[in-house]
């Protein structure tokens, strides 16, 4: 059956779609420093995901007589808290809540930002104006003291601390959506698809969101490594995470009293915090330099 113009159309679309991704991951794979953040980040994700198999015991049980044991003693290959619980375990199953506490409020935002974003720079005239001022309320505040205050008004729990840090994360998402839906809004072939009597819905679907989601997903990356920070220092404050779960913030605040005593033992949930968000920004800086096309 003979192929149409539009059939033509979409299917060279599709191939230059798969070049351009092809092009991406070669440049993302030269790119050493990122290759290697990206496996420190699967390496905690997967450490997170088989915590019950790696971790050598229970990160709730605890013995007295072993409390604050230094790194080395046997048993116990990083120490033990201040309640004597196996550090090792804690930092294993730490690791779950405190990507969880990370990713997922990026997730949420990423979604809700940008679909608040992509419709605002799309739509334009007063719905761009009312959204935008409207989050940039929001947006001018510091966003550490708008998830404590967030936090602080809802009380302390995971689920009050992810709504916190989606709150915080929506209007800079929403921003740089809005900001390249907008540009990519110019351009002459979404005229053209206006002009053919197309919907907006269609238009979007199958035109502009190609083109936005690649550096709105970028940006929202580099937000886990803050969204980490911002959930260890909630659960510091006893604002995030309640005891006795294991998370590296809490697990900070609970040894801050040790420091004098094992300043080692309570540096490594500090550690555990600074490796994963260094891993995620490095991963973000690779996959934008990788989708930067200029170069």
């Amino acid at each position: 059956m003979a192929m149409t113009a539009e059939s033509i159309t979409q299917l060279a679309t599709v191939e230059k779609s798969r070049g351009y991704w092809r092009s991406v991951g070669a440049r993302f794979l030269r790119d050493k420093v990122a290759v290697c953040a990206g496996l420190v980040a699967a390496g905690l994700i997967l450490m997170a995901i088989f915590a019950p198999w790696i971790a050598p015991a229970d990160p709730l049980d605890g013995s007295m007589i072993k409390r604050l044991s230094p790194i080395g003693t046997e048993g116990y290959p990083l120490g033990a808290d201040e309640l004597g619980r196996d550090m090792l375990s804690r930092l294993i199953y730490g690791a779950r809540l405190s990507l969880f506490m990370g990713v997922v409020p990026v997730l949420i935002a990423f979604a809700i930002g940008g679909a608040i974003g992509v419709a605002a720079g799309y739509l334009g005239g007063w719905v761009n104006t009312i959204t935008m001022r409207v989050l940039d309320v929001l947006y001018a505040f510091p966003s550490v003291l708008l998830a404590i205050a967030i936090s602080g008004a809802l009380g302390a729990g995971i689920l009050n601390g992810l709504l916190s840090l989606t709150v915080v994360f929506i209007p800079p998402i929403a921003r740089v959506a809005e900001s390249v839906t907008t540009s990519v809004r110019k351009l002459e072939y979404i005229e053209a698809a206006q002009a053919s009597g197309a919907s907006s819905l269609r238009i979007v679907r199958d035109h502009v969101l190609g083109n936005v989601l690649g550096p709105i997903f970028v940006y929202a990356t580099s937000l886990i490594s803050v969204s980490m920070i911002l959930a260890a220092g909630l659960s510091f404050l006893g604002l995030g995470v309640s005891p006795p779960n294991a998370e590296w913030g809490l697990m900070l605040n609970t040894l801050r009293n040790a420091i004098y005593v094992q300043p080692w033992l309570a540096a490594l949930p500090g550690v555990m915090i600074f490796l994963t968000s260094i891993s995620f920004n490095m991963l973000s800086d690779g996959l934008r330099s990788a989708m930067d096309v200029k170069q």
